[in-house]
């Protein structure tokens, strides 16, 4: 089993179950088209997604042993990673490239980097040729599908796969100034040939293929054979200027300056320990050797040190002369705003006089609330009406409550004579002189339980006689 196989078994859902779905990727099912269209989709849909997978991982090898993660090379190699024991090779292979041509998922590598047009690939192009065979095949009159579905031989462009590194590669450069947007192809290389996969760096030919996506589809980048720039926001470039071509040439040299200056730094360290070593062993010619080498190579270090200085400094002021550039561009664009706007304001006599009609209306707004809020406004004269009529409801109700005093006055009145009048009759019964002192008792708690029900309401009032009036019977004669 090799190895871009194994990485299907071992990646892909739809291959997984060897047992259930295996059998039927490897079949041919072309006639599942008329039959089963759901079913052929789904085969081809799994195929397309392995086979783009299994680019990204640079897993598929070109013609020339190099690993691409864009372009997909089909051949008698691919069917030779992808053959098995128990089902030998894929029989639709040639199916599946064929309709991802035609729904542009692949694109042939030479008419890609030719075209000049952008690839529309939410249309598929119908030729009229593919509506008469589908018409022949209705009717019966073509075989559709049938004999030995031959494999497509080339080089393919994987869109899917330059989409997602075109998507990283421009959210990578977002917000950078025109200095850190302007590279060499190799200083490109080096920046963004691990855009799709850190793990395996894109090749020449990939990067062929990136950059023709970004200036042709995306109109994100121009560049000609010394220069890379990436085009800003609202910038209508459509060409390298000298002033880009210097700049990337100026970072090449610093990233050449810095490259040297790190292997001569660890060219002094490795002197150093070899002439340690040396006289260790008491070996003084190789001692000399190595210092005198490692003098040389100080030397060259600090040259090589003052020259990346001045390097960084030239850059730095060409930033500095760029965003001036830049920020005068931005100046003038807000220069014809202001103009444009003050010409629609008009004068300033003009603009006095709608303050002025302004004013007058607020004015005349606040003057029509002020009259509003008058209908409600109480008058002195309302208040010594109201007041008036404040003491006249408080008379009334002292009058009220004096009437229910002499009522209440008069209730405890006739409650005594009533009790003097059965006293009476206590007396003429000739009623023993205990049951007399008894009945003079009851008498006066039933005058101080008269008094402490005034401040209860009339339904609570209950005498000691209405709660036991067994004790207050009076005996028979």
């Amino acid at each position: 089993m090799g190895e871009l196989l194994r990485f299907i078994l071992s990646t892909e859902a739809q291959f997984s179950n060897s047992k259930r779905r295996l059998p039927a990727l490897y079949s041919d099912f072309r006639q599942l088209h008329e039959v089963n269209p759901e079913g052929y989709t789904a085969n081809i849909s799994a195929w397309q997604s392995a086979l783009a997978h299994a680019s990204r991982e640079g897993i598929i090898p070109g013609p020339d042993g190099s690993e691409n993660l864009l372009i997909l090379s089909t051949g008698e190699e691919l069917l030779r990673e992808l053959e098995t024991k128990e089902w030998g090779r894929p029989l639709a292979l040639g199916t599946v490239v064929k309709e991802s041509l035609e729904n542009k998922q692949l694109f042939p590598l030479q008419e890609f980097l030719t075209r000049s047009e952008k690839i529309n690939t939410n249309t598929r192009a119908i030729t009229p040729w593919q509506v008469l065979a589908w018409g022949l095949r209705l009717l019966g009159l073509a075989g559709g599908m049938s004999g030995e579905d031959k494999l497509p031989v080339g080089r393919f462009v994987v869109l899917k796969n330059v989409e997602e590194a075109t998507n990283n590669v421009l959210k990578e450069v977002s917000g950078r100034d025109r200095v850190d947007r302007t590279f060499s192809k190799s200083l490109f290389k080096t920046e963004f040939e691990r855009a799709l996969n850190s793990r395996h760096p894109l090749s020449r030919a990939d990067l062929d293929v990136l950059l023709k996506y970004l200036s042709r589809d995306k109109n994100a980048v121009v560049y000609d054979d010394e220069a890379i720039k990436f085009v800003a926001p609202g910038d209508r470039s459509t060409t390298i200027t000298p002033e880009d071509g210097a700049i990337a040439s100026l970072k090449t040299l610093i990233a050449d300056q810095t490259s040297q200056i790190a292997t001569l730094s660890r060219r002094v360290d490795e002197l150093s320990v070899v002439a340690r070593k040396s006289v260790t062993v008491n070996n003084k010619a190789a001692a000399m050797a190595a210092l005198r080498s490692k003098k040389l190579a100080e030397t060259m270090l600090t040259k090589r040190a003052e020259n990346l200085a001045q390097l960084e400094e030239i850059l730095n002021s060409i930033r500095h002369a760029a965003d001036q550039v830049e920020m005068v561009k931005v100046m003038e664009a807000s220069t014809g705003v202001l103009k444009s706007l003050h010409k629609q304001i008009g004068s300033v006599d003009k603009v006095e006089a709608v303050v002025d009609g302004l004013r007058d209306e607020m004015t005349q707004v606040d003057e029509v609330g002020q009259v509003i809020n008058e209908l409600g406004h109480v008058t002195g004269e309302d208040e010594v009406e109201v007041d008036e009529e404040f003491e006249a409801m408080e008379r009334e109700e002292a009058e009220k409550r004096a009437k229910m005093e002499e009522a209440e006055t008069a209730r405890r009145l006739a409650s005594l004579d009533e009790l003097e009048a059965r006293g009476a009759v206590v007396k003429s019964a000739a009623i023993p002189e205990k049951e007399r002192e008894k009945s003079v008792e009851e008498s006066i708690e039933a005058l101080k339980r008269i008094s402490l029900e005034e401040e209860r309401p009339a339904a609570e009032r209950l005498t000691h006689k209405d709660r036991h009036p067994e004790d207050h019977a009076v005996p028979a004669d």
